[in-house]
Formats: structure tokens, sequence, C-alpha cells
């Protein structure tokens, strides 16, 4: 077996080679955009990809499946992450020693908390109760897991441009798909089987398994980050989206994703040519 100690890694911290090429998404310095998509689903990365007018680079790792391209001239990425918050750290750790100052939008799907969270609609995450554990390996258990305001706004108004149904609040982010969201299942004893309604009277919106760590990371080191997830099922009325909607929703999300870091880019542009650290609606007079 070929020794790598001393030839192809340099760090046994953050596992790179000597070009930077991080370990498990497989990417280097200069391959990824500033913007990036972030997305649970493989598969869900080339729908997103395939939006773009130019693709400049595509990378596959387990799975890891990233595209950097053009959309409008604009240079945006996307990158899957697989299932799971201790995924979303090693996308977020990894991207973190490649891109000098990210700024992260996740496109994913989630089922609704309130009655009103109908099949296909969108949500926009404000911030996230943190059921998972792994960012407690990084902060302390009452540090708050927001979005950053400038990525809401553009998330907001993209929906709003295009014309889709959506909610604006609180996400939560369990750390599994059965009993970390109170799903019932033969054999298997729930510990908190109404956390659903508890959550539900807290006015949370949705249900997932990937925001609070993204947003709790990229608070950490300052990197702008939000999310938009298509509601696949309504947890109150027990129903489940269609193959076919389910396809439409997912859509919408990309859409909006991509709509959205077009008009970051755009509010970075103002914010640059007025000298301003902060976007405010001032800026697009």
């Amino acid at each position: 077996m070929k020794d790598i100690s001393n030839d192809e890694y340099v760090s046994a911290e953050i596992v790179k080679d000597k070009e930077g090429r991080q370990y498990h998404i497989n990417l280097a310095p200069g391959e990824l955009s500033d913007y990036i998509i972030l997305v649970g689903d493989p598969q869900r990365s080339k729908k997103v990809a395939q939006h773009f007018d130019k693709i400049l680079l595509h990378r596959e790792n387990r799975e890891f499946i990233s595209y950097t391209g053009l959309v409008d001239g604009i240079k945006m990425s996307v990158l899957s992450t697989g299932i799971g918050a201790d995924n979303i750290e090693i996308v977020v750790v990894e991207v973190s020693q490649i891109v000098e100052n990210p700024t992260f939008i996740r496109v994913g799907s989630s089922g609704g908390l309130q009655e009103f969270t109908e099949l296909g609609d969108l949500v926009i995450s404000t911030g996230s109760v943190r059921l998972e554990n792994t960012s407690n390996f990084f902060v302390v258990e009452g540090y708050p897991a927001i979005a950053n305001f400038e990525v809401i706004l553009a998330l907001i108004d993209s929906a709003e441009e295009l014309s889709y149904r959506y909610h604006v609040g609180l996400t939560a982010t369990a750390s599994g798909f059965y009993g970390a969201q109170g799903r019932e299942v033969p054999g298997f004893h729930l510990r908190f089987p109404n956390l659903p309604e508890e959550l539900r009277k807290m006015n949370v919106l949705n249900y997932e398994m990937e925001t609070s760590a993204l947003f709790i990371l990229s608070q950490l080191r300052g990197f702008r980050a939000g999310a938009v997830c298509a509601i696949y099922a309504n947890r109150p009325k027990n129903k489940f989206i269609s193959k076919t909607e389910k396809a439409k929703a997912e859509e919408r999300a990309i859409k909006t994703g991509i709509l959205a870091i077009k008009k970051l880019y755009q509010m970075d542009k103002k914010k640059q040519e007025r000298k301003k650290k902060y976007w405010s609606p001032s800026l697009s007079v």
C-alpha cells in the first residue's frame, strides 16, 4: 500500500492534499463560487445545474456532487451535502478552507408542522430550533441558529417575484427522520411522541434535518446563510405530496434559491459602490 503520509496529505486536522483539495467534497481553491446553493439530495444538484447557462466545473465524490457555472453572467455553485447535520458540518468546514467568504443558501425539503403549511408551499427560515447535536460540539446549547437577514430578504423578494406561495418563520432541525421527528414506527419506542405537536404550539413552521447546523457554523465564521425548503408533508393533516407535485415544489424551491443569489449579487454590488458593510432598502434607490 502506498504511503501517503508525506505525499498527498499535509494536515491531519483538515484533511487535504497539497493543492488544498478537500478530502470529502473533492474540491480545491478556485473551484467554487462565493455564492453556493446547498442541497441534500445529490440528484437535486444536477437539477440546479440544469438552470446554469454554462457549466464551468463538475465534480463528484460520495454524496458530494458539485457544479460551478454561470447564470446571467453571475458565477454560482451548487453542492450536495447528503442527509443530516453531520454532513453539513463536513461541507461547511471544508468549503471554508477553499472559499474566503461564502454565502450559502440551502434549497431543501421539509415537513410542515402547521395546518396552513400546505403541500408544495415554500418555507423561508428566519432561524432554526436546534434538535440536532452536531452544533453542540461548537457552541453552547443556548446559542441561537439564525439566518442572515440579507439572505432572508433575497429569498422573500424572489418568492414574491416568482409568485410562489411561501411562509417565513422558524424551522426545527432534527437529528433523524423517524424517532427524532416523532414518527411512530411499529416495534420502536418513542421517547418524545408529542414533539411535533409541541413544536406546532411554539409556532414552528417546518421540520427538516440540516438548517440549524448550517446557520450555527456560518455564524461562527461570519458567513451569510439562509434556507428555503419545499413542504413535502403536512404533519397535522397526515398528508404526503404526490410524485408530480413533489417535482413541481422542488423546482419552485430551486428557482427561488437561484434568483435569490442573483439578488444577493446585486445587493453586494450596491454595498461595494456605496462602501457599506450591510445592505439596506435605501441602497436600492
